[in-house]
Order: C-alpha cells, then sequence, then structure tokens
C-alpha cells in the first residue's frame, strides 16, 4: 500500500526483540530481515536502500540510544544516489531521510477535508496544500462545484500565514461563499492559473491489492481520491499490465 501511494524512503523497524527466543536473538533478527527483505523486493523497493533496525519499543533499544543488549549489531546502513547512510538507533534511520521536495513551482491544488461556518469570520474551507501556494487576496475556484471567490485570509495553528506551501494544513476565510456550496473532496485552484476542472472520464493504472472475485468491465467501486469519496464504474479494460 505504502508503495502504491509513492512512499519512496522505507525504514523496517524490527521491535519486540526482548520478546524472542533467546530475548535479543541475532538469529531471529536476521531470519525476518531475510524475510522481509525479499517481500519488499517483490513491490519494488531495493532492500538495499532499506534501514532494517532490531528494537524495543518496551524498553527503549536502539530507539534513541545503541543498546547494550545487542552488541551483536553493528549497525545498518542505506545506500542511494544522494549519498549513503548509516547509524545505529531508529532516531538516526528517522533523521537520515531526506525531505521530499515540496511543489511549489505547480499550480495551487488543494483538496477541502472539510468546510466550517465561524460565527463573525464566514466560511472557513480547511485542508491540506499538495502543489502550488495559497495566499490571501488570490481569486480560487474550486471544483467540480465551479464556484470561485477570493481568500480574504489563511491561518495555520491559529496563525495568520502570508502564504502557504505544500503540506501546510491550513484553514482559509473566502468571500460570498455559503457552507453549502462547497464540500469535502472538492478541490481549491488558483483560478488564474489552470484551475481544477470536473473529470468525467478518465484513464487509471490499477494495483489488485486483494480482491476475492473478478474484476471485469462495468464493475463499479467506490473511488477515493485525495478527500473526494465518490461511486464510478470502469467503463473499459484497456490491457493487464503485471510486471510479476
Amino acid at each position: 500500500l505504502a508503495f502504491t501511494l509513492g512512499v519512496k524512503q522505507l525504514i523496517v523497524g524490527v521491535n519486540k526483540m526482548d520478546s524472542t527466543e533467546p530475548p535479543y536473538s541475532q538469529k531471529r533478527f536476521e531470519e525476518i530481515q531475510k524475510e522481509v527483505s525479499t517481500y519488499i523486493k517483490k513491490i519494488g523497493y531495493n532492500p538495499a536502500t532499506v534501514a532494517f533496525v532490531p528494537i524495543s519499543g518496551w524498553h527503549g533499544d536502539n530507539m534513541l540510544e545503541a543498546s547494550a543488549n545487542m552488541g551483536w549489531f553493528k549497525g545498518w546502513k542505506v545506500e542511494r544516489k544522494d549519498g549513503n547512510a548509516n547509524g545505529v538507533t531508529l532516531l538516526e534511520a528517522l533523521d537520515s531521510i531526506l525531505p521530499p521536495s515540496r511543489p511549489t513551482d505547480k499550480p495551487l491544488r488543494l483538496p477541502l477535508q472539510d468546510v466550517y461556518k465561524i460565527g463573525g469570520i464566514g466560511t472557513v474551507p480547511v485542508g491540506r496544500v499538495e502543489t502550488g501556494t495559497l495566499k490571501a487576496g488570490m481569486i480560487v475556484t474550486f471544483a467540480p462545484a465551479n464556484v470561485t471567490t477570493e481568500v480574504k485570509s489563511v491561518e495555520m495553528h491559529h496563525e495568520t500565514l502570508e502564504s502557504a506551501m505544500p503540506g501546510d494544513n491550513v484553514g482559509f476565510n473566502v468571500k460570498n461563499v455559503s457552507v453549502k456550496d462547497i464540500r469535502r473532496g472538492n478541490v481549491a485552484g488558483d483560478s488564474k492559473n489552470d484551475p481544477p476542472m470536473e473529470a468525467g472520464t478518465f484513464t487509471a493504472q490499477v494495483i489488485i491489492l486483494n480482491h476475492p472475485g473478478q474484476i471485469s468491465q462495468g464493475y463499479a467501486p467506490v473511488l477515493d481520491c485525495h478527500t473526494a469519496h465518490i461511486a464510478c464504474k470502469f467503463s473499459e479494460l484497456k490491457e493487464k499490465i503485471d510486471r510479476r
């Protein structure tokens, strides 16, 4: 699921090492590392880029500091184009994760998580900026509602922002829009820069993770896309792609 959603960097924490037989067993850790490596390789990850860390959350082994109970563990190593990394603890593995770039140069896309009516302020949609930037004074369009309005102010954690960037969870006050006009699942965009548009159809590449029966033309599942939750239908199956 993580790979399907575009998660590129992975850490495997092998927990409850204090409960192995015998406790803190090197053999058991290596068995798990081998098995999980085989599994994630089939999915599409390169095990050489994944840190495997034996830990005990209960006792704190290898969480923040190197554990004296696992002297056999010489640390984890990951290989990557941007420079290799190594360490011993889970904290070091987390710190080694490369922060993803924030796509501020792309057109604004902000899927709405909810819409509130706040006394004395008005209609306040909330959501996370996925791409682009959101600023006060911007004229935004909500799709597929096809509502266009001006952003009066932008706030995050009760503080006013000059601009909201990708990854920011914000609320923004809009002019002359009722809470009945827009809702969760709508997407806000800059009306002057490639605003979002309603789509009647689209072509998708789908990975079947688990399904009890067969999927064929006419199959009608519920689609979850960003914050939208809507019924759809497979009108045509174009081709089968199975890289495994």
